[in-house]
């Protein structure tokens, strides 16, 4: 199992072999079983996991961060995006975003959104792909105003997973508001593969 889930992911990284299913459940059964570290060593233990060869060790890192997010602020975002920067794929920093730093920046917009306009200049693209997928999961509560700057700024871009992530932004937003995507779309010029993906939801 450990060849093809390589592949999967182009060769970039070595797998155990795990499938998702019993991935989780082996998860599940270790949180049950041991204490969480304290949130002084939530940074090193989550290290201690991704700096491991397989990719399934950066799949128990990711969920470790997860359980301890509450423990998180804005003042962890270099450690953030320091862990989205490393061994960067959209298996990896896509649940990072959507899972933790969503949590984080709810905490506390004003800072998160700062940092997002930051991270959004940055010259690594995974970094700029959170920064458009932050408010992936905020609904009613997404700032358009912020969502339509950050993907503006890279509208042009030819990168196939920035493109993806503009899309990915767009569409989960239509559920909310498919008029806002739809006018958004029509107003600007995107590249096509992010258009189609925006509109999959805001056609009328």
């Amino acid at each position: 199992m450990a060849v093809p889930m390589s592949a999967y992911m182009r060769n970039q990284f070595d797998f155990l072999g795990i499938k998702t299913p019993l991935r989780n459940a082996l998860l599940k059964e270790q949180f049950l079983e041991h204490r969480l570290p304290d949130p002084v060593q939530l940074a090193e233990e989550v290290w201690k996991l991704y700096n491991l060869p397989e990719r399934e060790y950066q799949y128990a890192a990711i969920a470790l961060l997860e359980k301890m997010k509450k423990q998180l602020t804005t003042e962890d975002f270099p450690f953030l995006r320091e862990l989205i920067e490393s061994k960067s794929w959209w298996d990896s920093v896509d649940p990072i975003v959507t899972r933790t730093l969503c949590y984080v920046i709810e905490t506390n917009r004003t800072a998160g959104t700062a940092d997002m306009f930051a991270w959004s200049k940055a010259p690594n693209i995974w970094t700029n792909r959170s920064a458009i997928l932050h408010q992936l999961k905020y609904k009613q509560q997404t700032d358009t105003v912020t969502l339509a700057h950050i993907i503006l700024q890279h509208a042009a871009s030819s990168e196939f997973f920035i493109q993806k992530s503009f899309g990915w932004a767009l569409r989960e937003y239509a559920k909310t508001d498919a008029e806002w995507v739809r006018s958004f779309v029509s107003d600007h010029t995107l590249m096509p593969l992010s258009k189609q993906e925006a509109l999959k939801h805001a056609k009328k």
